[in-house]
């Protein structure tokens, strides 16, 4: 099937592409790397009457790390990018361990990470890995710039609180305030496929004991959920197999899943548990031959 008709716009600058956007209103859509609104508008569940390509807009293509440790990816960073970036594996486990988990090389190679939180599907992983780090998305539009923790510009499925004239510009990870580690895991049911249940853990530690902690679960609700219970019975403490099963278990309660074709319920739930006790089983062995 063919999209509808529509205009296109490849701006130069940020400011043009803003003043595009103002002027179409609520039919038009920004294209960065297209992975997410060209398929559906190839199925005419999206008929935009404007699209405002950003690729030619210059800065927007940058990972980068700030002097106090804020991690920034611009609009236009691809998966690949994240994927082969010395950078994130160095600051950022969780995002480094989802980037090479992200569709398949295809998509990597053009989606990115910014439009993939702006589009907001429940079976996205980049959502579930930036809310267990407490991150954020920059929106900028005609009134400048405003910070949108990502826990409220996810509002559910397939929505997000951006005007229709702003454009989300880079997501933001706070810095650590210790040692952060943690992973991110994927049920599919092939390579590429979107997650049957998809759970992302971050831990910040002091010396043993865990100081911060989010637990964010993927596929297994109308939208990404903050497993908030079970990131608090982690903090304050030293990892313990009785902290991790507690943390687990809340986690698996947080869930909201449906039973369909990939699975019941019962079974989706299960797998949160398995996730998150296999990520904090996997840091709590790596510490501990570190001692030895």
């Amino acid at each position: 099937m063919y999209p509808s008709r529509f205009r296109y716009e490849a701006p130069r600058s940020l400011n043009e592409a803003i003043a595009l956007l103002h002027g179409g209103g609520d039919d038009a859509k920004v294209l960065a790397g297209g992975q997410s609104l060209v398929p559906l508008m190839k199925l005419r569940f999206a008929s935009p009457g404007l699209v405002v390509d950003i690729n030619n807009v210059p800065g927007l293509d940058y990972i980068r790390a700030d002097q106090d440790g804020t991690f920034r990816v611009g609009a236009l960073c691809r998966h690949a990018h994240l994927e082969h970036s010395d950078l994130l594996r160095a600051a950022q486990p969780t995002m480094a361990a989802a980037a090479p988990l992200i569709a398949d090389p295809i998509v990597r190679n053009r989606g990115t990470l910014v439009g993939s939180l702006c589009h907001a599907d429940p079976q996205g992983d980049w959502a579930s890995v930036v809310l267990s780090l407490g991150g954020s998305v920059v929106a900028q539009g005609p009134a400048g710039k405003r910070s949108i923790p990502i826990a409220e510009f996810v509002t559910g499925p397939f929505e997000n609180t951006l005007e229709p004239d702003e454009i989300a510009i880079e997501a933001v990870i706070p810095p650590a305030q210790g040692t952060r580690s943690g992973g991110y895991l994927k049920l599919e049911r092939r390579v590429g496929d979107f997650a049957t249940v998809g759970v992302a853990v971050s831990i910040e530690t002091t010396g043993e004991v865990v100081t911060k902690a989010g637990i964010a679960l993927t596929g297994v609700g109308g939208s990404t959920i903050g497993a908030t219970q079970a990131a608090a019975a982690l903090t304050g403490q030293p990892l313990t197999a009785q902290s991790i099963e507690e943390a687990a278990e809340l986690a698996a309660q947080a869930a909201r899943p449906r039973t369909d074709h990939r699975g019941s319920a019962e079974y989706k739930r299960h797998m949160v548990k398995t996730f998150v006790q296999r990520i904090l089983e996997g840091r709590q062995h790596a510490e501990a031959e570190r001692a030895a």
